[in-house]
């Protein structure tokens, strides 16, 4: 299910609830409402706010990671929250616990245990991805296209095999074949062999790969991580900005 992001939450007090004032105790509501919208215009001043009123939400508000995805919840209101969190300087809090969340996810991930394609010196694609999935065989047809045009990438795969029921026997005849490279692009592109191979090797490639996958939360295809950002789902515009992206250089031999 796709939610778009319709709400933006503004944090000057990040997540503390305001209790509603009680009849002769404080300032009234209408009071509160003006005192809270002068603070607004005031810390957030480059930006032109056409309505200000009551939210839906109430009560104290908590942050939860969705699959790499940090969204907010309030249990008193009931509100699921997608949402953008910046404080007074201006910074985006939600992206500060998204790359958190990535870098904590990273620290799982043993390259070496990865299904390498692609060659050595392009630009690294980590790869949660299932030979199964629809979306996962047109990210592939974008890999190979990009590759035409000079721009290849090298992609570290690991396989997400709980959600079709064919995966698990497919990654498995990629990872028995003699030339894997070779086998993954051909069951990426619909081959369809006779008979799929198996090995000791591959079974326990897929268990473990199902652990991590597991462990770090991934329950979608494809997931990326790019530039210790992730993505979820084949995000062709931010694709190409990654791979448009200058990169280093070695310096010229003198």
């Amino acid at each position: 299910m796709r939610v778009d992001l319709a709400i933006v939450v503004v944090s000057l007090a990040l997540f503390s609830s305001v209790p509603c004032a009680a009849q002769g105790a404080g300032p009234s509501l209408a009071e509160a409402a003006r005192t809270a919208e002068q603070q607004l215009h005031q810390s957030f001043a480059n930006l032109q706010f056409e309505d200000f009123g009551p939210s839906p939400i109430r009560g104290p508000i908590y942050q939860a990671n969705a699959g790499g995805r940090i969204l907010y919840y309030a249990p008193e209101s009931g509100n699921l929250i997608f949402a953008a969190v910046y404080d007074k300087d201006g910074a985006n809090l939600t992206a500060l616990a998204q790359d958190n969340a990535v870098r904590k996810r990273l620290a799982l991930i043993d390259p070496a245990e990865a299904l390498v394609i692609g060659p050595p010196d392009a630009p690294t694609v980590i790869e949660f991805t299932d030979p199964e999935c629809p979306y996962c065989r047109a990210l592939e047809k974008f890999w190979n296209a990009k590759a035409a045009e000079g721009k290849p990438v090298r992609q570290l795969v690991y396989f997400v095999t709980s959600i079709h029921p064919g995966s698990a026997a497919k990654a498995e005849h990629i990872l028995c074949s003699p030339d894997r490279e070779k086998a993954y692009h051909a069951l990426y592109a619909g081959a369809a062999p006779d008979t799929l191979l198996t090995c000791p090797a591959g079974h326990a490639k897929i268990g473990a790969d199902a652990a991590l996958t597991s462990k770090i939360g991934v329950s979608g295809t494809p997931t990326l991580i790019i530039d210790n950002k992730l993505v979820a789902g084949f995000q062709q515009g931010e694709l190409e900005q990654f791979l448009d992206r200058p990169r280093k250089v070695a310096a010229d031999s003198p």
